[in-house]
């Protein structure tokens, strides 16, 4: 008889101690969801205008919740225009109450009249072909709104095309804070310092 009370508890040990792996499962899962639907979201990027900073196909980490956006972020954002649908990756290069000026000849852009040092572009900027689009050369941001471009900037549909312009906070998602995958890229994004 004793062997067999034995048996029993090692029989309601394992059931304990499944219940209890299934519980703490269940409780990290609450737990991942209500962190990606509230503080952080997962996104994909998908092109090649914020090369070589992103590729194509990289898994991001962004911070959606207590976010104010800051030169230099990179921000997914989900205002439609043109041919774009879904999320855009983005830098930002001003905020509200900044002036942007972009002189193709010298392929720079400058703030509030200080030309940015940009070491993370892909090449020099071109003046995309008339017949492309409207270009936005001279803006002062208004406030609550940000000017974005991307870090392939003779690959990317950004706020010097007039059908995006300047972009309301409001469709912003969240700052990009680190590439989750693929596991070769992995690691987090830095804000740029600019003088």
């Amino acid at each position: 008889m004793p062997e067999r009370e034995e048996e029993l508890s090692s029989g309601d040990a394992l059931k304990q101690d499944l219940f209890l792996w299934l519980q703490t499962m269940s409780i990290a899962l609450v737990v991942l969801i209500l962190l990606f639907t509230f503080v952080g979201r997962v996104v994909g990027v998908d092109g090649s205008s914020m090369e070589p900073t992103l590729q194509n196909g990289d898994l991001l980490l962004l911070q959606s919740i207590a976010y104010t956006p800051k030169q230099g972020d990179i921000v997914v954002l989900t205002k439609p225009f043109g041919q774009v649908d879904g999320a855009i990756v983005k830098r930002v290069i001003a905020v509200g109450g900044q002036q942007v000026d972009i002189d193709y000849d010298a392929g720079t852009v400058s703030v509030d009249g200080v030309v940015l040092d940009e070491p993370y572009i892909k090449e020099a900027m071109v003046e995309p072909p008339a017949s492309s689009f409207e270009t936005i050369t001279s803006v002062l941001v208004p406030e609550g709104s940000v000017f974005v471009m991307g870090d392939n900037r003779n690959r990317s549909d950004d706020s010097r095309d007039t059908r995006l312009g300047v972009v309301d906070e409001q469709y912003i998602l969240g700052r990009a804070v680190a590439v989750l995958l693929p596991v070769g890229r992995f690691g987090l994004l830095e804000r740029p310092v600019y003088s």
